[in-house]
């Protein structure tokens, strides 16, 4: 009868749990939404939200991540929700980083890009590992890649939006704060949090897992038949039609 129940609660669509991490995030995302120093700049942080939010929920029923994962997805949301709030460059704990770290700005922006790589590429490692199978020390630089990819990404949609709309809710988006090297080093704090995720993952797969190491050489082993590919893979795609046409 345990192990019933415990089946049922697993192939539940939401569990305690869940609802419980769910709760929380709405709660902080209601606390911002009301009254935003920018309420422009606030729309725009949201409409992240407004599409990766659904996405999870929707996915959570055909492909659900590990306790831990969808933890670490919370709790960057709720960092990215504050900042949407007071916008980034005027976050009051961002100035307190400011006079611990003796900066020239405000700390809070350069926090959540850390804390995008820090909290984010373990989700992105189960997803790489359960559906890519992408094992051994792919498992490890693939979500570093794909955290620095991203970064990348949202950092061309800051200028894209930031060009287009308001001047006033374009420099709150942008949220440079004056630097003129800002996106630069958002990567960069991206993919250093990113790396001591996957530093971490590494030594507990070290200390705990038997194939560790055979599993890191095993991914990087090339097999006897292995082909080149390109034009010599075209080669035989057309090879193959031709003996398939009637």
């Amino acid at each position: 009868g345990v192990l019933l129940l415990q089946a049922s609660q697993e192939t539940q669509f939401m569990t305690r749990y869940h609802g419980f991490l769910l709760l929380a995030f709405v709660a902080v995302w209601t606390w911002a939404a009301i009254e935003p120093s920018y309420p422009h700049d606030w729309l725009l942080e949201n409409y992240l939200v407004f599409f990766f939010v659904p996405v999870i929920l929707l996915t959570g029923r055909y492909f659900r991540l590990s306790r831990l994962s969808y933890t670490l997805i919370t709790t960057f949301m709720s960092l990215h929700v504050v900042g949407s709030h007071f916008t980034y460059a005027e976050v009051p704990f961002g100035y307190m980083l400011q006079r611990w770290f003796e900066a020239d700005r405000n700390m809070y922006d350069r926090l959540v890009h850390l804390a995008f790589g820090l909290l984010l590429a373990y989700p992105m490692r189960e997803l790489l590992l359960r559906v890519a199978k992408a094992g051994g020390v792919w498992g490890y630089a693939l979500p570093m890649a794909m955290v620095l990819a991203f970064s990348a990404f949202y950092e061309i949609i800051e200028w894209l939006v930031a060009v287009r709309v308001d001047p006033q809710a374009g420099l709150a988006f942008l949220g440079a704060q004056g630097d003129v090297w800002d996106g630069q080093k958002d990567m960069l704090l991206a993919f250093l949090g990113a790396t001591l995720t996957m530093f971490i993952v590494a030594l507990i797969n070290w200390r705990y897992d038997p194939k560790f190491t055979a599993d890191l050489r095993a991914s990087l082993k090339i097999e006897h038949n292995d082909k080149p590919l390109g034009e010599e893979a075209l080669q035989e795609m057309l090879k193959n039609t031709r003996n398939d046409s009637p």
